[in-house]
């Protein structure tokens, strides 16, 4: 059994908002810098009506400065804490990056990683904001605190912590062709580094939300890589 509505987490001062849907396979959804996962929510009912069971993660409140290596923890303890012992990890941008960490970090809490759009460092920060507004409209902005937390994450941790594939772990890249925030090269470059491990799937003409605007054609590519039905 499943709780739909938000929950929080809230081990040792830490507030992690979370929302666990449907029953089956575990995938996890994490949303990029600065976002509320309520964005992904299309996504994850759709693959919930297709017989998985989806978490949604968010980030820890801003107070002390963190790691990567703290973020992708705080996945984990959610997961532990719900009695999941394995999930397939995925994020969106940033996100992707936290997914990495935890296939890192626990690689035996990780079936596998899913990755909307690779991140490589700090994005362009125009197209991010050209990107958002676009979607979100004018008048929107990221939470400047939790975007303020995840960015120093990155800056705190070396590269090679967050940014290797798992060793032994399958990696679906889905991208979107017009991305100017997570641009296809990097996925492609990911796969060039671990072709018998990354698998790249990309959404024509989708630019850097793609799994909030084209959500079906991102589920599709999860359930059919995960070989669900």
């Amino acid at each position: 059994m499943t709780l739909t509505q938000r929950q929080t987490f809230e081990p040792d001062s830490r507030a992690i908002d979370f929302v666990d849907e449907g029953s089956g396979p575990a995938v996890v959804l994490l949303p990029a810098a600065g976002l509320d996962f309520a964005y992904l929510g299309t996504l994850a009912s759709i693959l919930v009506e297709e017989d998985f069971r989806v978490v949604r993660i968010g980030s820890r409140t801003p107070g002390e400065a963190v790691t990567m290596h703290d973020l992708a923890q705080d996945v984990v303890d959610v997961l532990d804490a719900l009695g999941i012992e394995q999930a397939w990890i995925g994020g969106h941008a940033f996100g992707g990056a936290v997914a990495r960490t935890v296939a890192i970090d626990h690689h035996d809490h990780v079936a596998g990683v899913l990755l909307l759009g690779v991140e490589a460092g700090a994005p362009a920060t125009d197209e991010r904001e050209r990107a958002l507004r676009a979607v979100f409209g004018a008048d929107f902005s990221p939470d400047a605190g939790v975007e303020a937390l995840q960015a120093a994450a990155l800056t705190a941790t070396a590269t090679e912590e967050w940014a290797a594939v798992a060793p032994d772990t399958p990696t679906l890249v889905i991208q979107g062709t017009a991305d100017a925030v997570t641009p296809a090269a990097n996925g492609l470059a990911l796969q060039q580094s671990q072709p018998a491990l990354v698998s790249v799937k990309e959404v024509a003409g989708a630019g850097h939300l793609f799994a909030l605007t084209h959500p079906g054609e991102t589920s599709w590519f999860i359930e059919d890589y995960l070989d669900w039905d």
